[in-house]
């Protein structure tokens, strides 16, 4: 066979396999986009609907800049309560410190739901309009959190008529006083099917055509606190289809501690983020959204940072080290459901990644320098380590300046490594 021959032969192949992968290859670019570009928030703050008024932010990080005057008023103390090292400690607690103060709260939930509870039709409506209000006065003043929504009630049977009612009265409020908030996030708990899923892309469809929004402008977000939603009857992980059925709309996965594990079983007082059952769920998750772009969010610890100087430090202990471990498994969001515990959010975050940050800076330099060293990095790890740089400057745990003297990279460079082929974002 001649070069030419075997040319023609290999061409015959290759359209031979884009015939048969064309369906294959589409599937999987639209299936599995990779990572949503832009910032992910490091946690969610739900606040029942009728307790949110103007100001809430900046009161919750009042309220936390009280609890570490109180109980770790030093670098010393602060190590002890967040379990950081001595040498992280104060520069962890400067920057904690300065995080309450100029954005105490990156995500907020109105809460419609547990935290809110049934309380008649005009109640409820009266205080959808008036939350709606409150937060789009607060968003053009500029004074709101970056990341906003509601949770609604689920689209069960006997809550879905509510849930529908209230998603259109808050909507319509909040769009009377301006543009939809960017950021803005529908939460849908309760979730046992992937058809919840379906519908609720479909309602969000017919909402944006009732309230004149561009088509696609509204997301959700789906709690997992079912066990139907990890395991079908069928045998399958309904989760991943769930991923699927959104049609575009699903941004996350939220993990739901308490009723998740209620549901399997699990004795109340052993109900927690380390349980076994939870890290399964976890697991089954984090799978289903490889590469999808729906991020994931890890659930609540419902030990108040209150009372005694050993209760308050030991709520933040625990709450730091959950924290930390839900970022060590790659869950870089979570809940928060009282104020002091925005100090042991961001402390353990911060630390997480200040101590993280001299190794990953060095081996992301290396890499794009082509430097040879000890570790070998394939590309995919080079994205990893981008990734990483990039959450701790979402978040405020790294500078800039700190990102081009460790990598001699800026924040466009940083996101074309994390995000190649997406023009940064």
């Amino acid at each position: 066979m001649t070069t030419g021959d075997r040319k023609l032969a290999q061409e015959s192949m290759v359209a031979e396999a884009d015939r048969m992968l064309a369906g294959a290859d589409r599937a999987l670019a639209e299936g599995y986009p990779g990572p949503r570009p832009g910032r992910q928030p490091v946690h969610t703050v739900y606040v029942a609907a009728d307790r949110y008024g103007p100001g809430l932010a900046a009161e919750w990080g009042w309220q936390a800049l009280k609890s570490l005057e109180t109980w770790a008023p030093g670098p010393a103390e602060f190590a002890v309560a967040m379990g950081l090292p001595d040498g992280l400690a104060a520069g962890v607690r400067s920057q904690v410190l300065a995080k309450l103060v100029d954005e105490p709260i990156e995500d907020l939930r109105l809460d419609f739901e547990d935290g809110y509870g049934d309380r008649g039709d005009e109640a409820e409506d009266a205080d959808a309009s008036r939350a709606a209000a409150q937060l789009a006065a607060e968003i053009a003043a500029g004074t709101g959190p970056p990341f906003t929504g509601l949770r609604g009630k689920s689209l069960e049977a006997a809550t879905r008529r509510r849930a529908i009612r209230t998603l259109d009265e808050f909507l319509g409020a909040l769009l009377e006083h301006g543009p939809l908030p960017d950021g803005f996030v529908i939460t849908l708990p309760k979730v046992t099917s992937a058809d919840q899923v379906t519908a609720m892309a479909r309602l969000c469809a017919a909402l944006e055509q009732e309230h004149g929004l561009t088509p696609g402008r509204l997301v959700f977000e789906v709690q997992v606190e079912t066990p139907q939603l990890i395991l079908g009857a069928d045998g399958t992980a309904v989760i991943a289809r769930c991923v699927h059925a959104a049609e575009g709309r699903l941004t996350g996965l939220h993990y739901g501690t308490y009723d998740y594990s209620a549901a399997l079983g699990i004795a109340a007082q052993q109900q927690s983020l380390e349980h076994p059952v939870a890290d399964h769920a976890r697991a089954v998750m984090q799978v289903a959204a490889a590469g999808t772009g729906v991020r994931l969010s890890d659930g609540s610890v419902n030990t108040a940072p209150e009372g005694s100087r050993d209760q308050v430090t030991g709520a933040w202990q625990l709450h730091a080290a959950l924290v930390r471990r839900s970022l060590d498994r790659g869950f870089y969001q979570g809940w928060d459901l009282h104020p002091a515990q925005l100090a042991s959010r961001y402390a353990a975050t911060f630390g997480f990644f200040r101590e993280g940050l001299p190794a990953a800076a060095a081996r992301l330099r290396s890499y794009v320098e082509r430097e040879p060293g000890r570790i070998l990095e394939e590309p995919a790890t080079a994205r990893a380590l981008a990734g990483f740089l990039a959450r701790g400057l979402d978040c405020g745990a790294v500078t800039e300046a700190e990102l081009g003297d460790l990598t001699g990279l800026d924040r466009v460079g940083l996101d074309a490594l994390a995000r190649p082929g997406s023009g940064g974002g």
